[in-house]
Protein backbone atom coordinates (compact mmCIF):
# COMPACT_ATOMS: atom_id res chain seq x y z
CA UNK A 1 0.00 0.00 0.00
CA UNK A 2 1.28 3.95 -0.74
CA UNK A 3 -0.51 6.58 1.06
CA UNK A 4 -0.36 9.73 0.03
CA UNK A 5 -1.49 12.99 0.58
CA UNK A 6 -4.07 15.34 -1.49
CA UNK A 7 -1.18 17.82 -1.31
CA UNK A 8 1.35 15.79 -2.16
CA UNK A 9 -0.12 15.44 -5.39
CA UNK A 10 0.69 18.05 -8.36
CA UNK A 11 -2.82 17.87 -10.21
CA UNK A 12 -6.07 15.83 -9.90
CA UNK A 13 -6.82 13.68 -7.20
CA UNK A 14 -5.67 10.88 -5.89
CA UNK A 15 -7.31 7.28 -7.12
CA UNK A 16 -9.40 5.40 -5.49
CA UNK A 17 -10.37 1.66 -5.26
CA UNK A 18 -14.03 0.82 -7.06
CA UNK A 19 -13.77 -2.42 -4.21
CA UNK A 20 -13.48 -0.86 -0.54
CA UNK A 21 -11.20 -2.76 1.97
CA UNK A 22 -14.33 -3.99 4.59
CA UNK A 23 -15.96 -5.61 0.82
CA UNK A 24 -12.88 -7.11 -0.50
CA UNK A 25 -10.01 -6.59 2.08
CA UNK A 26 -6.35 -6.08 1.01
CA UNK A 27 -2.52 -6.89 0.87
CA UNK A 28 -2.39 -6.53 4.72
CA UNK A 29 -5.46 -8.38 5.80
CA UNK A 30 -4.54 -10.97 3.36
CA UNK A 31 -0.98 -11.35 5.27
CA UNK A 32 -3.05 -11.08 8.68
CA UNK A 33 -5.06 -14.23 7.47
CA UNK A 34 -2.30 -16.17 6.49
CA UNK A 35 -0.41 -15.44 9.62
CA UNK A 36 -3.81 -16.99 11.77
CA UNK A 37 -3.22 -20.27 9.62
CA UNK A 38 0.60 -20.24 9.56
CA UNK A 39 2.14 -18.88 12.24
CA UNK A 40 5.98 -18.73 10.54
CA UNK A 41 5.45 -16.53 7.55
CA UNK A 42 5.47 -19.08 4.76
CA UNK A 43 3.95 -16.75 1.44
CA UNK A 44 4.42 -13.49 1.16
CA UNK A 45 1.85 -12.25 -1.54
CA UNK A 46 -1.33 -13.57 -0.91
CA UNK A 47 -4.44 -12.29 -1.79
CA UNK A 48 -7.48 -11.44 0.62
CA UNK A 49 -10.10 -14.22 0.46
CA UNK A 50 -13.04 -11.74 0.69
CA UNK A 51 -11.68 -10.83 -2.49
CA UNK A 52 -12.16 -14.04 -4.58
CA UNK A 53 -15.63 -14.11 -2.60
CA UNK A 54 -16.48 -11.21 -3.87
CA UNK A 55 -15.40 -11.81 -7.27
CA UNK A 56 -17.75 -15.17 -7.00
CA UNK A 57 -20.88 -13.20 -6.01
CA UNK A 58 -20.10 -10.66 -8.48
CA UNK A 59 -19.77 -12.96 -11.52
CA UNK A 60 -23.17 -14.88 -10.08
CA UNK A 61 -21.34 -18.74 -9.29
CA UNK A 62 -23.89 -21.20 -8.46
CA UNK A 63 -24.15 -23.28 -6.21
CA UNK A 64 -22.91 -26.30 -8.15
CA UNK A 65 -20.40 -24.42 -10.20
CA UNK A 66 -16.82 -25.45 -10.33
CA UNK A 67 -14.11 -22.92 -9.97
CA UNK A 68 -10.94 -22.95 -11.24
CA UNK A 69 -7.44 -21.14 -10.78
CA UNK A 70 -4.53 -22.02 -12.73
CA UNK A 71 -2.15 -20.41 -10.85
CA UNK A 72 -3.28 -21.56 -6.91
CA UNK A 73 0.00 -20.05 -5.34
CA UNK A 74 -1.09 -20.25 -1.72
CA UNK A 75 -4.94 -21.65 -2.60
CA UNK A 76 -6.53 -18.43 -1.49
CA UNK A 77 -9.69 -19.40 -4.07
CA UNK A 78 -9.72 -23.21 -2.87
CA UNK A 79 -10.27 -20.80 0.61
CA UNK A 80 -12.96 -18.59 -0.63
CA UNK A 81 -15.24 -21.63 -2.23
CA UNK A 82 -15.33 -23.29 1.02
CA UNK A 83 -15.96 -20.53 2.80
CA UNK A 84 -18.66 -19.19 0.58
CA UNK A 85 -20.23 -23.03 0.99
CA UNK A 86 -20.38 -22.63 4.36
CA UNK A 87 -22.16 -18.62 4.12
CA UNK A 88 -25.29 -20.26 1.71
CA UNK A 89 -24.47 -24.00 1.71
CA UNK A 90 -23.52 -24.35 -1.59
CA UNK A 91 -21.99 -27.45 -3.15
CA UNK A 92 -19.28 -25.70 -5.17
CA UNK A 93 -16.01 -27.67 -6.08
CA UNK A 94 -12.28 -26.08 -6.48
CA UNK A 95 -10.09 -27.23 -9.25
CA UNK A 96 -6.26 -25.37 -7.86
CA UNK A 97 -3.43 -25.11 -10.29
CA UNK A 98 -0.27 -25.23 -9.42
CA UNK A 99 3.22 -26.49 -10.68
CA UNK A 100 5.91 -27.53 -8.03
CA UNK A 101 7.62 -24.26 -7.67
CA UNK A 102 10.37 -24.69 -5.04
CA UNK A 103 10.45 -22.52 -2.01
CA UNK A 104 14.26 -20.35 -1.41
CA UNK A 105 15.95 -22.54 0.78
CA UNK A 106 16.38 -19.33 3.27
CA UNK A 107 12.46 -17.93 3.06
CA UNK A 108 10.85 -18.96 6.09
CA UNK A 109 8.44 -21.71 4.09
CA UNK A 110 11.53 -23.79 3.42
CA UNK A 111 13.11 -24.32 7.10
CA UNK A 112 8.97 -24.65 8.24
CA UNK A 113 9.46 -28.10 5.83
CA UNK A 114 7.59 -26.81 2.81
CA UNK A 115 9.60 -27.38 -0.04
CA UNK A 116 7.53 -25.73 -2.88
CA UNK A 117 4.67 -23.29 -3.12
CA UNK A 118 2.28 -26.51 -4.17
CA UNK A 119 3.09 -27.93 -1.00
CA UNK A 120 2.18 -24.37 0.91
CA UNK A 121 -1.20 -24.25 -0.88
CA UNK A 122 -2.49 -27.85 0.06
CA UNK A 123 -1.85 -27.28 3.71
CA UNK A 124 -3.49 -24.43 3.79
CA UNK A 125 -7.05 -26.13 1.89
CA UNK A 126 -6.57 -28.54 5.07
CA UNK A 127 -6.10 -25.53 8.05
CA UNK A 128 -7.82 -23.53 6.36
CA UNK A 129 -11.31 -25.98 5.73
CA UNK A 130 -10.91 -27.32 9.67
CA UNK A 131 -10.78 -23.56 9.99
CA UNK A 132 -14.10 -23.22 8.09
CA UNK A 133 -15.66 -26.24 9.82
CA UNK A 134 -15.26 -25.26 13.55
CA UNK A 135 -16.86 -21.52 12.96
CA UNK A 136 -19.27 -23.21 10.73
CA UNK A 137 -20.23 -26.14 13.45
CA UNK A 138 -20.46 -23.06 16.29
CA UNK A 139 -22.57 -20.68 14.19
CA UNK A 140 -25.37 -23.37 13.65
CA UNK A 141 -24.92 -24.48 16.81
CA UNK A 142 -25.57 -20.90 18.57
CA UNK A 143 -28.44 -20.60 16.31
CA UNK A 144 -29.94 -23.76 17.32
CA UNK A 145 -29.57 -22.28 20.93
CA UNK A 146 -31.49 -19.11 19.93
CA UNK A 147 -34.50 -20.90 18.57
CA UNK A 148 -34.53 -23.56 20.78
CA UNK A 149 -34.13 -26.42 18.92
CA UNK A 150 -31.53 -29.13 20.02
CA UNK A 151 -33.32 -31.75 17.66
CA UNK A 152 -32.03 -30.62 14.53
CA UNK A 153 -29.22 -32.03 12.84
CA UNK A 154 -26.18 -29.65 12.01
CA UNK A 155 -25.67 -29.74 8.25
CA UNK A 156 -22.31 -31.59 6.98
CA UNK A 157 -19.81 -29.13 5.67
CA UNK A 158 -17.48 -30.47 2.70
CA UNK A 159 -14.21 -29.49 2.55
CA UNK A 160 -12.43 -32.20 1.32
CA UNK A 161 -10.03 -32.25 -1.55
CA UNK A 162 -8.01 -34.81 -4.14
CA UNK A 163 -4.29 -33.85 -5.16
CA UNK A 164 -3.21 -34.80 -8.68
CA UNK A 165 -0.48 -34.81 -10.17
CA UNK A 166 0.92 -35.28 -13.61
CA UNK A 167 3.31 -38.03 -14.34
CA UNK A 168 4.06 -40.36 -16.97
CA UNK A 169 1.53 -43.94 -18.39
CA UNK A 170 1.18 -46.11 -16.06
CA UNK A 171 1.53 -48.72 -19.30
CA UNK A 172 4.86 -50.28 -19.47
CA UNK A 173 7.53 -48.77 -22.63
CA UNK A 174 8.11 -51.54 -25.01
CA UNK A 175 11.08 -51.16 -27.00
CA UNK A 176 10.67 -54.17 -29.27
CA UNK A 177 8.54 -55.05 -32.55
CA UNK A 178 6.60 -57.91 -32.42
CA UNK A 179 9.26 -59.57 -34.92
CA UNK A 180 12.19 -58.73 -32.76
CA UNK A 181 11.15 -60.71 -29.14
CA UNK A 182 12.40 -64.18 -28.88
CA UNK A 183 10.54 -66.72 -27.56
CA UNK A 184 12.20 -67.04 -24.25
CA UNK A 185 11.73 -63.20 -23.80
CA UNK A 186 7.95 -63.82 -23.06
CA UNK A 187 7.81 -63.52 -19.25
CA UNK A 188 9.07 -59.86 -19.45
CA UNK A 189 5.57 -58.99 -21.21
CA UNK A 190 3.51 -60.83 -19.30
CA UNK A 191 2.21 -58.11 -17.12
CA UNK A 192 2.08 -54.12 -19.09
CA UNK A 193 1.84 -52.06 -16.51
CA UNK A 194 4.97 -50.52 -14.50
CA UNK A 195 6.06 -52.33 -11.85
CA UNK A 196 5.44 -49.13 -9.64
CA UNK A 197 2.12 -48.60 -10.08
CA UNK A 198 -0.22 -48.43 -7.47
CA UNK A 199 -3.82 -49.75 -7.51
CA UNK A 200 -4.78 -45.96 -7.36
CA UNK A 201 -2.28 -44.98 -9.83
CA UNK A 202 -4.46 -47.59 -11.94
CA UNK A 203 -8.31 -46.35 -10.88
CA UNK A 204 -7.68 -42.68 -11.64
CA UNK A 205 -5.96 -43.43 -15.18
CA UNK A 206 -9.33 -45.67 -15.87
CA UNK A 207 -11.33 -42.31 -14.62
CA UNK A 208 -9.81 -40.24 -16.91
CA UNK A 209 -9.91 -42.42 -19.59
CA UNK A 210 -13.75 -43.14 -19.38
CA UNK A 211 -14.37 -39.43 -18.94
CA UNK A 212 -15.93 -40.16 -14.67
CA UNK A 213 -15.64 -37.25 -12.49
CA UNK A 214 -12.50 -36.94 -10.65
CA UNK A 215 -14.19 -35.94 -7.02
CA UNK A 216 -16.72 -38.33 -7.38
CA UNK A 217 -16.89 -40.53 -4.08
CA UNK A 218 -14.67 -43.72 -3.89
CA UNK A 219 -15.02 -46.85 -1.21
CA UNK A 220 -12.13 -49.68 -0.93
CA UNK A 221 -13.89 -52.72 -0.20
CA UNK A 222 -13.06 -56.45 -0.41
CA UNK A 223 -14.95 -58.89 -2.15
CA UNK A 224 -14.44 -62.74 -2.07
CA UNK A 225 -10.69 -61.56 -0.56
CA UNK A 226 -10.28 -59.31 -3.29
CA UNK A 227 -9.34 -55.66 -2.96
CA UNK A 228 -12.04 -53.49 -5.35
CA UNK A 229 -12.63 -49.68 -5.53
CA UNK A 230 -16.45 -48.70 -5.79
CA UNK A 231 -16.73 -45.36 -7.48
CA UNK A 232 -20.16 -43.87 -6.93
CA UNK A 233 -21.27 -46.73 -5.37
CA UNK A 234 -21.85 -48.94 -8.86
CA UNK A 235 -20.88 -46.23 -11.08
CA UNK A 236 -17.57 -47.86 -11.87
CA UNK A 237 -16.16 -50.80 -10.27
CA UNK A 238 -11.95 -51.63 -10.67
CA UNK A 239 -9.82 -54.50 -9.65
CA UNK A 240 -6.54 -54.68 -10.17
CA UNK A 241 -5.33 -57.69 -8.20
CA UNK A 242 -2.62 -59.62 -10.24
CA UNK A 243 -0.65 -63.46 -10.16
CA UNK A 244 -3.97 -64.87 -11.26
CA UNK A 245 -6.10 -63.44 -8.38
CA UNK A 246 -9.50 -62.95 -10.98
CA UNK A 247 -11.53 -66.14 -11.40
CA UNK A 248 -14.68 -66.84 -12.63
CA UNK A 249 -15.91 -66.86 -9.14
CA UNK A 250 -14.92 -63.68 -8.14
CA UNK A 251 -15.88 -62.44 -11.36
CA UNK A 252 -19.46 -63.67 -10.90
CA UNK A 253 -19.80 -62.04 -7.09
CA UNK A 254 -18.76 -58.71 -8.79
CA UNK A 255 -21.32 -59.22 -11.20
CA UNK A 256 -24.01 -59.59 -8.64
CA UNK A 257 -23.50 -55.89 -7.70
CA UNK A 258 -24.76 -55.47 -11.43
CA UNK A 259 -22.01 -52.43 -11.80
CA UNK A 260 -22.63 -49.91 -14.96
CA UNK A 261 -18.72 -49.95 -15.60
CA UNK A 262 -16.18 -53.06 -14.59
CA UNK A 263 -12.04 -52.64 -15.11
CA UNK A 264 -9.67 -55.66 -14.36
CA UNK A 265 -6.18 -56.15 -14.72
CA UNK A 266 -4.91 -58.36 -17.63
CA UNK A 267 -2.13 -59.92 -16.05
CA UNK A 268 -5.21 -60.61 -12.85
CA UNK A 269 -6.93 -63.32 -14.80
CA UNK A 270 -6.08 -66.96 -13.82
CA UNK A 271 -5.79 -68.30 -16.63
CA UNK A 272 -7.32 -67.23 -20.66
CA UNK A 273 -10.14 -69.28 -19.79
CA UNK A 274 -11.61 -66.97 -17.36
CA UNK A 275 -10.44 -63.85 -19.48
CA UNK A 276 -12.79 -65.28 -22.32
CA UNK A 277 -15.22 -65.99 -20.09
CA UNK A 278 -15.82 -62.82 -17.83
CA UNK A 279 -17.67 -61.36 -20.41
CA UNK A 280 -20.17 -64.10 -21.12
CA UNK A 281 -20.54 -63.93 -17.25
CA UNK A 282 -21.35 -59.99 -17.28
CA UNK A 283 -24.25 -61.01 -20.02
CA UNK A 284 -25.75 -63.39 -17.94
CA UNK A 285 -26.00 -61.61 -14.83
CA UNK A 286 -25.51 -57.61 -15.47
CA UNK A 287 -25.76 -57.24 -19.76
CA UNK A 288 -25.70 -53.62 -19.09
CA UNK A 289 -22.42 -53.63 -17.64
CA UNK A 290 -19.26 -52.19 -19.64
CA UNK A 291 -16.32 -54.24 -18.87
CA UNK A 292 -12.76 -53.33 -19.66
CA UNK A 293 -9.06 -54.74 -19.34
CA UNK A 294 -6.56 -52.60 -19.07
Amino acid sequence: MQKKFLSEVKGGITPETWWGRDKVGDNKIARYEMKELFPENVFDTPKPSKLILYVAKVANVLNDDIILDFFAGSATTAHAVMQLNAEDSGNRKFIMVQLPEKCDEKSEAFKAGYKTIAEIGKERIRRAGKKIITEYTEKVEKKKEDLFDSSSVVPKLDTGFRVLKIDSSNMADVYYTPDGVKQSQMEMFTDNIKPDRTAEDLLFQVLLDWGVDLSLPVTKEMLADKEAFFVDGNALVACFVKNGGITEDFVKELAKRKPLRVVFRDAGFKDDGVKINIEQIFKLISPHTDVKTI
